[in-house]
């Protein structure tokens, strides 16, 4: 194995609460029916503008971009009042694989400024070798252009790399590619979800993913 790819909400940082908090701002000050948490957690891994659309199938292309705004701007407030954290044992995982000499990178539908920001604030900017948000793609998750322009960039195959997930869509994504998949249970997706997804593997806790290496 020389590449893992990492999904990063849900996966690398608990940011869930946030997301939802969020979520719930941008409905009420746009006066939108209320969605339940489930609901909107099921939309985490995708773009904004398809989450919003997911959420509110009749908003028009010029609603889902004042959605999408009216998100982030809430957003900027919250991440300072709930602050996200790595999950357990990342941190010391991360630093174990990079000892191996596998190489790391990060394929999120968050925009590559606010992955930067996070990673960094976090403390593992310096592992990742590569760091890849919806901005850089024309094509989101489930779509496989993120893993494919990882792998092109980073000169790997398919065949030496893995991705690591929590959503049926990380697991669709990495299939897509040709590549491996890794899920793990603890983020926004239910077990039973992540199996029919056709996830390779399957994980409970962050460290165990050194089982699998």
């Amino acid at each position: 194995m020389q590449l893992i790819i990492f999904d990063f909400d849900g996966t690398l940082g608990d940011t869930r609460q946030n997301i939802i908090k969020t979520f719930r701002d941008a409905i009420a000050a746009l006066r939108l029916p209320e969605r339940d948490e489930k609901t909107l957690a099921a939309t985490i891994g995708l773009p904004l503008p398809a989450g919003f659309a997911q959420l509110f199938p009749d908003l028009s292309e010029e609603q889902v971009v004042l959605c999408t705004s009216t998100y982030r701007e809430f957003f900027e407030r919250n991440k300072k009042l709930l602050v996200p954290r790595l999950f357990p044992g990342v941190k010391e995982t991360i630093e174990a694989i990079r000892s191996r000499g596998i190489r790391m990178s990060v394929a999120s539908s968050r925009s590559s400024r606010s992955l930067n920001e996070f990673l960094q604030e976090m403390g593992v900017a310096k592992y990742i070798s590569y760091v890849l948000g919806a901005d850089n793609v024309t094509h989101a998750k489930p779509h496989p252009e993120p893993v494919l322009k990882t792998l092109d960039e980073l000169g790997v195959t398919a065949e030496d790399a893995l991705v690591v997930g929590d959503m049926p869509v990380d697991i669709e994504m990495g299939y897509r590619a040709g590549v491996r998949t890794c899920a793990v249970t603890y983020g926004n997706a239910s077990r039973e979800a992540l199996e029919a997804a056709g996830a390779d593997f399957i994980i409970d806790r962050f460290p165990e993913l050194m089982d699998i290496i």
